[in-house]
This record gives structure tokens, sequence and C-alpha cells, in this order.
């Protein structure tokens, strides 16, 4: 039984949750990895990206519907447990959202040094450690993430992409040609380029799932989620093919591949000015980005400890801060580790390896559930059903572009 004391106010209407949504995927990521992208597909970036949007493309519909038939937060592990009913799995794939949330933060950590290193020169390890934890101290402390500051903060990443694609508007015009040379000399490892830096830039569109862990908050949530989650996607997907077309018009792709900071490059580039703007809104994704992550991977922790899936110590709350000190400062060290440890594309592909697990889990989940239903020949009242085709790309889409980039690794 539902007690409506203890209910979450619907007050999200449908372009509140895209602009959640797209805050949720356009975060750091582009501003981090971009250049790492590059590194990787040279000039076929722009398709590498196309790749990445058309697989989680499919995962996005499966998560549509399954947000329509579950509107309940803690989305992942609702639909695991719905599907199979095994606690062991949702403990699973409860722990495998913590991983990714502290390997994307210290993906995200490791790209504030490029940017911050425009302003204050500082060593790499001593700019990691000091804003680890001065995260860690803010979250231990306690933050409100409202949906109108997520809604703001959307709005500045988006302006700093739309000014870096105006500052470069001349160079567009080459694009067409560019791009077209690059086709007509197709290399014969071109397919490893583009699947490899694809496996990378698949970390620029997470965050579409997150969507539906807000379901509870969302007006009209089985019309409304889904119709955020596609939204949300493509116009990211619009506006990443769009700026991956543009850098690498602008600048040598050899030259990005090298600068840990290449949106600044390529506005200074194009501007002829030093790139403090970019620098600025750069930063600031990173850290609301790193701390939306941390806050996300304690709160999963408290969560599962509060169903007694794990040691009661994680949901112990201090009296003060009336968060969860302990999972807080846990996880702030697990952050910082894998920051110090590994380099940032060891990150970024690790992350996208998890999470497309994750992927894959859901999709097997929503087909299950689908069979289940077709026995009885119904949709439920209120849910957006898809085809039963749906789950299975997404499960045939992840699971070869996992095997896919493994592959590659081995060769």
């Amino acid at each position: 039984m539902t007690n409506s004391g203890n209910s979450l106010k619907r007050s999200l209407s449908l372009p509140m949750i895209v602009l959640y949504g797209l805050g949720t995927i356009i975060g750091a990521g582009i501003y981090v990895l971009i250049g790492e992208v590059i590194a990787i597909a040279g000039y076929l970036t722009p398709v590498a990206f196309l790749v990445s949007s058309v697989i989680a493309a499919f995962s996005a519909f499966s998560y549509a519907e399954l947000s329509s038939r579950f509107p309940f937060c803690a989305g992942e592990a609702i639909y695991v447990e719905r599907a199979f009913e095994l606690r062991t799995y949702s403990i699973s794939i409860g722990l495998l959202m913590v991983f990714i949330g502290i390997i994307a933060s210290a993906t995200l950590t490791k790209g504030f040094v490029g940017y911050i290193d425009y302003i204050i020169p500082i060593n790499e390890h001593v700019s990691i450690v000091l804003l680890v934890i001065t995260l860690g101290a803010i979250a231990v402390w306690g933050i409100a993430q409202t949906a109108w500051l997520a809604a703001i903060t959307t709005l500045v990443l988006v302006a700093g992409l739309i000014a870096i694609i105006w500052v470069t508007r001349d160079n567009l015009v080459d694009a067409p040609m560019l791009l077209e040379h690059t086709f007509s000399r197709f290399p014969e490892d071109s397919w490893r380029k583009i699947i490899s830096g694809a496996f990378i830039a698949f970390f620029a569109f997470l965050g579409f799932e997150d969507i539906v862990n807000v379901a509870e908050e969302v007006k009209k949530p089985s019309r409304n989620l889904p119709l955020a989650v596609i939204i949300s996607l493509v116009i990211s997907t619009l506006l990443y093919i769009t700026i991956s077309v543009s850098t690498i018009a602008t600048v040598e792709p050899a030259e990005l591949a090298n600068n840990p900071a290449p949106l600044a490059l390529v506005y200074e580039r194009a501007v002829g000015e030093p790139p403090l703007f970019i620098v600025a809104i750069s930063i600031a994704a990173i850290i609301n980005g790193t701390l939306v992550m941390m806050v996300m991977a304690t709160r999963i922790l408290y969560g599962m400890s509060r169903q007694n899936w794990l040691p009661a110590k994680l949901s112990s709350v201090n009296s003060t801060t009336r968060t969860p000190v302990f999972t807080t400062i846990l996880i702030t060290l697990l952050i910082l580790i894998f920051a110090l440890w590994l380099p940032v594309t060891t990150l970024a592909v690790t992350t996208s390896l998890f999470t497309l697990l994750v992927f894959f889990s859901v999709n097997l989940s929503l087909l299950v559930i689908k069979l289940r239903d077709k026995k009885s020949n119904r949709c439920p009242e209120g849910a957006h059903c898809y085809p039963v085709w749906i789950p299975i790309a997404g499960m045939l889409t992840s699971s070869a572009f996992i095997f896919t980039q493994i592959y590659y690794w081995l060769q």
C-alpha cells in the first residue's frame, strides 16, 4: 500500500524533464573526452559519435518503455527485480551502478586538470586531490540538487557548445568536403578507429538512463518519461555531431589529440583570444558532473543498505549533516584512488564497458517482461509498449559493441 504522506510531489513537466535529461547527458563528458575520441578516430569522429548514438537509442527506447511501466525511483534495480525476482541480480546491478559512478567521477576529475591549467598552472596530482576532497566535503555537508538548478546548468552547458559552433561556423562550410575526402580514401582500419572511438564517445551519451530515477516527481510519467528520454537523446546527438564536425574542421586532429582541453583550444583558435569563457563553463560542468555522480553512488549504497542488502554501516546518517558521512568518505576515497591511478582513456572505456553491461541487463529485463505479458496478450494501461524487437536489438547492439571492442583490444 502506498503512503501518500511519503510520496514525492509531481512537479516536473515535459520541458523541465527534457532539460534535466539534457543536463545528465551533456555534462562534462563532451568537454573532457572529445580529444580522446579524435585521437583514435581522427576525421571519422562524427561517425563515431553517430554510431554511439544509434547503440544508445535502442536502450533508450527500452528505458522509455520500462519507465512508463514502472514509474518509480531506483530504475535499473526495479526493472531487474520485476523481471527476475532475484535479489542477488538486483544487488549486482546496484553495485555495478555504484562502480560506474565512481569511475565516471574519476574520468571527469582527470579532465579538470587540463582546463584548470589555463587559469592556474598546478601539478596534476595536487589538482586532483584538492578537487576530490573538496567535492567530498561538500557532499558530506549536504547539497540540494533541484530540477531548476539542473535546468540552469544545462542551459549554460548547451550555450558553451553553441558558442563553439557559432565561432567556428565559417569552417563548417569546408566540413562536407573534408568528410567526403575522408570517406573517398577510407583506410582499411577505419572501422577499428570508428568502433574504438565510439566506445569512448559512448561516455558522452550516458545520462539519459538517469531520467527514470526522478520518475516519481514527473507529471504524467507514463507519457512524459518516454518522450523525455527520446527527445533528450535526439537533441544531444545533433549537438555532438555538429560540435565534432566543427572541431575537426577548425583544428587538425593530431593537435587536438595531444591537448588536455580540446574545446578551449578550438575556441581560442577560432576567436584568437584566451578561451576563458569556455574554460569557465568546462570547469563548472566537471565540478557539477563529478558531484552529481558522487552523490548518486553514495545514495545507491545508502538505499541498498536500507533494504538490508548491504551492511548497516553504509546507511548510517550523521545527526548534524543528515547525510551518509561514512559512505560518502568511502566513495570519495575510491574516486581519488582511480583518478590518481588510471589514465582518462582507460577510465572512460571502463565506464562505457560496465554501462553497456547494465544496458544489456535492462534490455533483457524488458524482453522477459514483454514475453510474460505476451501470454496474456496485454500491455499495461498507461504504458508505452514498443515492438519486442526493440529490447532484442538493444541486447544485440550492446553485446556486439562490447565483443567487437574486446576483439580489437586482443589483436
